[in-house]
């Protein structure tokens, strides 16, 4: 039981920077709360029988994770209101309408009309997550993070623990190579 008082001590000394640690990165004091909550509950139930000295750093990986993962259910839940809110009018006439009924279909041009198209978009696509997943570890991870969760460097470097120089590299690299790559397979995008 001696590991039960140590994390408490640990997590009671941590919470205050951790709150804030989530407000700067969330901006949301309710948001924040409920993450760091996350963050202690997962530290206490999967890591509470481990060494104190590896609480540290298991915590800040955890609420790092749970942070990422606000940001983008925060991110997704954003384009879908953005997305349906345009759609809706500005009179009261407007009100009963629902958004899903004057959604459109893709437009025609950007429509995969034939079998044949439909087959060679996901070639390019398959080829694209082959190269990428060729990449080495830490281009593929800068990669990603940068392009596709579209995080800033800062917050890129701040994840993989390294310097904003050093994403700005390990980004320029993998476009580099993907782009070499996809060339030589005859795919240009």
């Amino acid at each position: 039981m001696a590991f039960r008082a140590e994390l408490s001590a640990f997590l009671q000394g941590i919470e205050k920077r951790a709150f804030k640690q989530a407000v700067y990165a969330l901006r949301n004091e309710d948001a924040a709360l409920d993450a760091v909550q996350d963050a202690m509950l997962k530290l206490s139930v999967s890591y509470g029988d481990r060494p104190a000295n590896e609480y540290p750093m298991l915590f800040q990986r955890i609420l790092q994770n749970v942070i990422y993962d606000a940001l983008r259910r925060q991110k997704v839940r954003n384009a879908w209101t953005t997305l349906l809110s345009s759609f809706v009018g500005d009179g009261e006439e407007d009100a009963d309408n629902d958004p899903l009924d004057t959604i459109a279909g893709i437009p025609e041009g950007d429509q995969p009309d034939t079998p044949h198209r439909q087959y060679e978009q996901a070639r390019v696509l398959e080829a694209i997550e082959r190269e990428i997943a060729r990449l080495p570890n830490r281009q593929r991870e800068a990669f990603l993070m940068r392009y596709w969760q579209e995080m800033d460097i800062a917050e890129t470097a701040a994840a993989m623990g390294c310097s904003e120089g050093s994403v700005k590299t390990h980004c320029s690299r993998a476009t580099q190579t993907l782009a070499a790559a996809l060339r030589a397979k005859g795919i240009v995008l």
